[in-house]
């Protein structure tokens, strides 16, 4: 796609219901049950039978749905407050995405235990691949006519599915855990690799094929992430990436713990996000809750937000060039990132991982001192990335190792469901917070960076452009700073501003009753979604009017980016898969969650 042929993305309207219109005159009225949520789309749900024809029209529209944004499942059988929706012990819902419309349509099935099977849709979008297997790994739920249905976040060896509401979710609800000398011997084996499985020849009639292991722990491989190529000589006829290593069941964590004690949780989705990773979860909870936070929250959201964009961008940008073989930048960029977190310590008491937004608002207001410190930074960073600019990436060799590696255009993009850079690097103009402005986004003005060759350089050099712009963003929070609280006067934010417990004895008991029990959320569905430092990110929750959330499902950019490895590195080279892997952002935990 070029600069002339670029989409146009129409303003967001939620819950446009045109396609109901649409799907109804296709399918008739009778065919679907409309679900009220706050989503902020149209939730439907249809019989199995119908599902795949449902799914191939809305992809074929004049304005299609183009993208599937997310699968997966729900656990329905202890839900009480289902709204008169169809009966069903288990359900799958397809998250849609059309881009012409900017807007989004859910799909749900009702499933019976006795009868856990769906047909595929891999033959309509091919990144259905891996969401259809982890909701087998998760729930047990089978795909008929699926390329290769086996674990994705477990162990092959596991047994049980862990996201069903009867499977423990504490370590002290299983038996002692003890490894013998046979199993571990049985767990050794059961990760060797078996090419027959993934359908891969072992020769061809003149040649044997090489199958090398990169990873799980290799420098390029940016964490626990195994890569099984297929070698002829130096070229990859083709790759099994393996993921997994680092799941620590998030979204199970999550039904375990009160609306507000899960923030913390949220942090270690990507690491390197920081307060990114609490935004959606906090503004998905203020959907359920009814909450309108004050106009200097969504300021101080947006400025921590981008320091922490800049902070991800810079180590990227240092560990990416470093994967192409120059080791000086990433000093430098680790420099300004202590620089970055000095500010961010400042303000919040903590670096990596402040947990610090809060239901409602923040957990504090800004210190004394706060505007020199933000001020000297932001006066600091743009001579810094010209000079990366023009030392490291202006390089000849860097540019030989990236340009033309690794592209893809925008229509394979949105098959796979990437976002962010990778997607912005192919020349579609979609960041969502110029498309679908949240947190306050439209109060401010910047650009978004685009290129056009969606390789593994373009996609460097988007990223380098945002840092750009998050500074431009922190200059207008700084120099726009409005007075007013810190968090929303309502009794379901956690936890209430401090002196207003020492003055009245109702914000008293109710902090005393949020913070030993949790606040309780109405019973309902809330949806968000945000541009997060590597993509898309968004969290689905489900409330059943308790203390806890029913489902929380945490859709992450980096699973989608990894999934669509073969699909652009056979027939390349062996250095060519290390600048990618390089070039896509991604770490595990944000994979595996």
């Amino acid at each position: 796609m070029t600069a002339d042929q670029a989409l146009y993305v129409p303003s967001y309207t939620a819950d446009d219901q045109d396609v109901v219109s649409e799907l109804n005159a296709r399918f008739g009225a009778q065919a679907f049950v409309t679900q009220a949520t706050r989503t902020g789309m149209p939730v439907l749900w249809v019989s199995r039978d119908q599902l795949l024809d449902v799914l191939r029209h809305l992809r074929d529209l004049p304005r299609p749905y183009v993208m599937l944004y997310d699968l997966h499942g729900v656990d329905e059988r202890l839900r009480t407050q289902r709204r008169d929706l169809p009966g069903a012990d288990f359900s799958v819902f397809y998250h849609l995405i059309s881009i012409e419309r900017n807007s989004d349509v859910m799909i749900k099935v009702a499933l019976n235990e006795g009868d856990l099977n769906l047909p595929s849709a891999t033959g309509i979008w091919p990144n259905a691949n891996w969401y259809e297997r982890e909701v087998w790994d998760m729930y047990g739920i089978h795909f008929s006519g699926h390329p290769h249905l086996a674990r994705m976040l477990m162990p092959s060896t596991w047994e049980g599915h862990p996201l069903r509401k009867d499977y423990p979710a504490r370590a002290t609800e299983f038996d002692p855990y003890s490894l013998s000398v046979a199993k571990q011997e049985l767990e050794q084996e059961a990760l060797r690799f078996d090419p027959a499985q993934w359908g891969m020849k072992r020769q061809r009639e003149h040649e044997d094929f090489m199958f090398l292991n990169l990873g799980p722990n290799h420098p390029s491989a940016h964490g626990a992430f195994r890569i099984i190529l297929q070698l002829d000589g130096e070229e990859i006829v083709d790759c099994v990436p393996e993921i997994g290593y680092h799941h620590r069941g998030a979204e199970k964590m999550a039904e375990r713990q009160s609306w507000h004690s899960f923030i913390p949780y949220t942090d270690r989705i990507d690491y390197l996000g920081g307060v990114m990773n609490n935004l959606p979860y906090v503004l998905a909870v203020e959907k359920l809750a009814g909450i309108k936070v004050p106009l200097r929250v969504d300021f101080i959201r947006v400025m921590l937000a981008e320091f922490f964009r800049i902070l991800n961008h810079l180590l990227y940008l240092g560990t990416y060039i470093q994967d192409v073989g120059a080791m000086t930048p990433v000093f430098f960029t680790f420099t300004d990132r202590q620089r970055a977190y000095t500010v961010i310590e400042a303000i919040t008491g903590f670096r990596l991982h402040p947990a610090w937004y809060r239901i409602g608002g923040v957990a504090h207001d800004l210190p004394r001192g706060w505007d020199k410190l933000v001020r000297d930074f932001i006066d600091w960073m743009p001579k810094r990335l010209d000079e990366y600019e023009k030392a490291a990436l202006q390089n000849s060799i860097l540019r030989g190792r990236t340009r033309g590696v690794a592209s893809y255009n925008t229509k394979e993009a949105l098959e796979w469901g990437i976002t962010g850079a990778g997607l912005r690097a192919t020349g579609l103009d979609f960041d969502l917070r110029k498309a679908r402005p949240y947190s306050g986004y439209e109060n401010f003005e910047f650009e978004i960076p685009l290129a056009y060759n969606g390789d593994a350089y373009d996609r460097c050099m988007v990223k380098m452009g945002e840092m750009r712009q998050s500074l431009r963003i922190i200059r207008q929070c700084l120099d726009g700073m409005p007075e007013g609280p810190y968090k929303a006067d309502h009794p379901l934010t956690t936890p209430p501003p401090k002196e207003r417990t020492l003055q009245h004895i109702e914000t008293l008991i109710t902090h005393f009753l949020q913070v030993s029990w949790g606040p309780v959320m109405p019973a309902n569905e809330s949806f968000q979604m945000i541009e997060a430092t590597k993509g898309i990110n968004s969290y689905y929750l489900t409330s059943d009017g308790s203390t806890m959330s029913y489902r929380t499902r945490i859709r992450t950019p980096s699973f989608a980016h990894l999934q669509q490895i073969p699909s652009v590195i056979r027939g390349s080279m062996v250095p060519d898969l290390i600048a990618y892997l390089g070039s896509i952002d991604f770490v595990m935990a944000d994979v595996d969650r």
